[in-house]
């Protein structure tokens, strides 16, 4: 697979970003992948994130799982 690094991005649009990946119990990486994706296909099909693929199992019926860590992510300094 190839690479992209995009470089010179704003601070609040990565925090934005760590944000809805948080949201979507992916990493920051994997939201970026979702974005490019859905932008430049139009498809809006993506694989489970792990706490969705878990939850889904049967077998993982009675664990509980944090699923909004997104108070973490804002709270936490952005370092470059």
């Amino acid at each position: 697979m190839s690479q992209l690094i995009v470089r010179k991005l704003p601070p609040d649009l990565v925090r934005k970003l760590k944000l809805r990946a948080a949201e979507h119990g992916v990493s920051a990486e994997e939201e970026h992948r979702r974005i490019l994706h859905e932008a430049l296909t139009g498809s809006t099909e993506s694989k489970p994130s792990l706490i969705e693929f878990i939850a889904a199992c049967p077998a993982a019926a009675d664990v509980e799982l944090p699923l909004d860590r997104s108070r973490e992510i804002e709270d936490r300094p952005l370092s470059w």
